[in-house]
């Protein structure tokens, strides 16, 4: 004789208290996540992987934290619902930008423009070669230009070009891959040491007429995991370099491989630097990578001046063919301190 199951039905409370805690649930795993970035963005430090590469993107932790207010309101969460609302509050804080920064307004006593390019393996140095005949920079500082690169610049724009060179002076460190980077100049450079670090990062001073100024390109190791130590301590050897002389003036350009949003940068700007795109409004213009820019993407690359020497009139960020990086053009004034 064959037994029968007889299955009784769900009571409907039931089945809707299981639903609203699968809602819950998820809910909470979003809040959590964004709490800890959020988190340590409050308390000004980087944290541990995967911390740092998520401040990168802050802005986009609205999406996560929404989903959750979501899941929240559906689930009738009043827990949920306090906490996205009071971390979306932190998110907007931090990601509003509050107006212009004070610029220097002593006397002018020159005009700069400056652009700064990661051409990924020189894959991008043709398109970078057209947008310095377009943009007509005065100083152009280039990461990841192999010796590929290296040599095409030189033939395009120095003293192989059969004509007289549009940028007669350079400072480079000579690499493969993402090793090399350049820095070349309508001004002349007296030369500097370059600062140790994984990636090149030439210095130079610069005869902007008749006034010194300092100029370093900034390449260090970008957050991976396994690499955050680097990546601190290179970002710690150009705030380094730029608080051992605060009295002459001083653009720190390249690509930085951190934001705002993170301590160690901030850190740098703690020196007397402001970031050429804040001075303008343009500070969270994503110009990595070029593919989902500027929809989605990080500012990484940046122009830093001495805040007491510079001023900036206007940024353009453009892509270029070839790299994931777009470029950065900046019209600068060197002013006289007050």
């Amino acid at each position: 004789m064959e037994s029968t199951t007889i299955e009784r039905p769900v009571p409907e409370s039931a089945a809707r208290r299981r639903t609203h805690g699968g809602k819950k649930g998820f809910a909470v795993l979003f809040l959590l996540g964004v709490s800890v970035v959020v988190g340590c963005r409050v308390a000004d430090v980087d944290g541990f992987t995967p911390v740092p590469q998520l401040l990168a993107f802050l802005p986009w932790l609205l999406v996560p934290t929404g989903l959750a207010l979501l899941l929240s309101a559906l689930a009738r969460s009043w827990v949920g619902l306090t906490w996205g609302v009071v971390l979306l509050g932190a998110l907007a804080w931090y990601i509003e930008p509050y107006g212009k920064a004070p610029q220097a307004e002593g006397t002018p006593l020159a005009q700069v423009r400056v652009m700064t390019s990661n051409v990924q393996f020189g894959h991008g140095t043709d398109a970078l070669i057209r947008a310095v005949d377009r943009d007509r920079p005065d100083i152009v500082f280039v990461e990841e230009c192999q010796a590929t690169c290296m040599a095409d610049l030189r033939d395009t724009f120095g003293d192989l070009s059969g004509e007289a060179p549009a940028y007669p002076y350079r400072q480079a460190v000579e690499g493969y891959g993402s090793d090399g980077s350049v820095i070349l100049s309508r001004f002349p450079l007296k030369a500097a040491d370059p600062i140790p670090a994984t990636m090149g990062m030439p210095g130079a001073v610069a005869d902007v007429e008749g006034n010194p100024v300092r100029l370093r390109l900034a390449h260090p190791m970008p957050p991976l995991p396994g690499q955050l130590d680097t990546w601190r301590r290179e970002l710690g050897a150009l705030r380094a370099y730029a608080a051992a002389d605060t009295r002459t003036p001083t653009i720190i350009a390249g690509d930085f491989n951190a934001t705002q949003d993170h301590a160690a940068f901030r850190a740098l700007l703690d020196t007397g630097l402001s970031d050429a795109a804040r001075l303008v409004g343009e500070d969270r213009t994503p110009t990595w990578p070029s593919r989902t820019t500027p929809t989605i993407g990080a500012q990484i690359d940046h122009v830093l001046v001495s805040a007491q020497d510079f001023s900036a009139r206007e940024v353009h960020i453009r892509e270029l063919g070839g790299t994931d990086h777009n470029a950065v053009t900046v019209d600068l004034t060197l002013h006289e301190r007050k």
